[in-house]
């Protein structure tokens, strides 16, 4: 005859026992399961290893690989960005929309009152510019060109990223990746607000006067 199991009482954890830092570990978790996440895009994967090149800063040719591939542009250039001062890439793709390459860009809500934006540059020069409030940080570099090529990393299109950052830069030429990274684009563009220009929406001076004309021509913000 086999010995009855002793059955011991079940214990029940308190918060008390959890500890503090259980329950802050665990808040994020709480938060998101009561607000909800935005969907995004499901991971994807590609087939073969496409053609990459590699770059580097400071000063390991990032902005002059950035101007070469905007320069070789032929139809079309996406661009998403978090800070955006940077001269030369800014007259390159004003350049390219001046030539008829159709040129979009959507930055971080902080271009709004940066001291020193590319936006306003990009306005003038006729690109569709909007800005993606949706996030705490809209912290995307990227650049689609001609439904081709992909340029992206932590390298941010400012003058500091070229000169004293040490960052990143991938080019990559596949058109199933810029794919891919041109339907995560558009799903930021859905929810992305037009730019205002901050000249233009000045109006009037803080007397109550109109504010002086701007001189119609172009002119690249001073890099910081």
């Amino acid at each position: 005859m086999m010995p009855a199991r002793r059955r011991f009482p079940r214990r029940r954890t308190s918060m008390k026992q959890l500890g503090p830092w259980t329950l802050v570990a665990a808040l994020p978790i709480m938060f998101l399961l009561g607000r909800g996440c935005e969907p995004t895009l499901a991971p994807r994967s590609v087939e073969k290893l496409p053609a990459i090149e590699i770059y580097f800063s400071p000063r390991g040719g990032c902005t002059e690989a950035i101007v070469r591939e905007i320069e070789n542009a032929q139809h079309s250039i996406l661009v998403q960005a978090y800070s955006f001062t940077s001269a030369p890439i800014a007259k390159a793709l004003a350049d390219a929309r001046g030539r008829g390459v159709e040129v979009a860009v959507i930055l971080d809500s902080s271009q709004r009152t940066e001291k020193y934006s590319s936006a306003d540059f990009l306005v003038h020069a006729g690109i569709a510019t909007a800005i993606d409030d949706r996030h705490a940080i809209a912290h995307n570099k990227v650049m689609i060109i001609d439904q081709q090529v992909v340029i992206t990393g932590s390298f941010n299109f400012t003058k500091a990223a070229e000169e004293s950052n040490a960052e990143n830069l991938l080019v990559i030429r596949d058109p199933q990746i810029a794919e891919i990274y041109t339907q995560n684009w558009r799903r930021h563009a859905e929810h992305s607000q037009p730019y205002q220009d901050r000249r233009a929406a000045g109006g009037a001076t803080g007397d109550g006067e109109p504010a002086p004309k701007k001189s119609k021509k172009k002119t690249l913000p001073p890099s910081p």
